[in-house]
């Protein structure tokens, strides 16, 4: 089995490569995008699949695996549907999109999903959008912290940091403890 980052170099002058990055990982990409855009996912999965066989040559393998490069054209693809959306309707109406059944009970056993399902969306919610996808991505996708830090274009030491405030923040809104050392929503 060849790896995905040979597969997407040889791609761009086979285009008939690309096709077992399509098999491998469709699922995970469905997945992010379900999480984010339920009634969409489907939709948005294609074009995710078009956007990367479009942009292959683009791919970089210094910068990081195929998998991250390809949740990247995700979040692309997904900004550009929350963009339209957001056109389309209220802002109040596009941030709803976040489903009602999170899956938390994968992410952390300890938690209650039932009983602390709506204190997780608002807190997911509150959290800056940066931390918030840099949670996802490690939560939900599980991407490392250096994989996520590539697709959402930082550094991973940044992305680290970020994902520590993020958790940290999520914590403190969770328990309804206050932090000195934090500061907007949560402090």
């Amino acid at each position: 089995m060849d790896p995905d980052e040979d597969l997407l170099v040889r791609a761009v002058s086979e285009p008939a490569a690309f096709e077992p990055l399509v098999d491998r990982h469709s699922v995970a990409l469905h997945g992010y995008l379900v999480r984010r855009a339920p009634t969409a996912a489907d939709d948005l999965l294609s074009e995710v699949w078009l956007q990367a066989y479009a942009t292959r040559h683009t791919y970089d393998a210094a910068r990081g695996p195929a998998r991250g490069w390809l949740f990247g054209v995700a979040r692309n693809v997904l900004a550009r549907h929350w963009q339209t959306v957001s056109r389309a309707t209220d802002a109040s109406q596009a941030a709803s999109e976040i489903p009602e059944g999170d899956p938390w009970r994968a992410v952390d056993q300890r938690l209650d999903a039932a009983a602390m399902g709506p204190e997780l969306r608002d807190g997911l919610a509150r959290l800056p959008e940066p931390e918030r996808e840099l949670l996802l991505l490690v939560a939900w996708e599980q991407l490392t912290p250096t994989e996520a830090a590539a697709v959402v274009g930082i550094p991973a030491g940044t992305a680290r940091s970020r994902l520590h405030r993020a958790r940290t923040r999520l914590r403190v809104a969770l328990t309804g403890t206050t932090l000195t050392n934090l500061t907007g929503d949560f402090a």
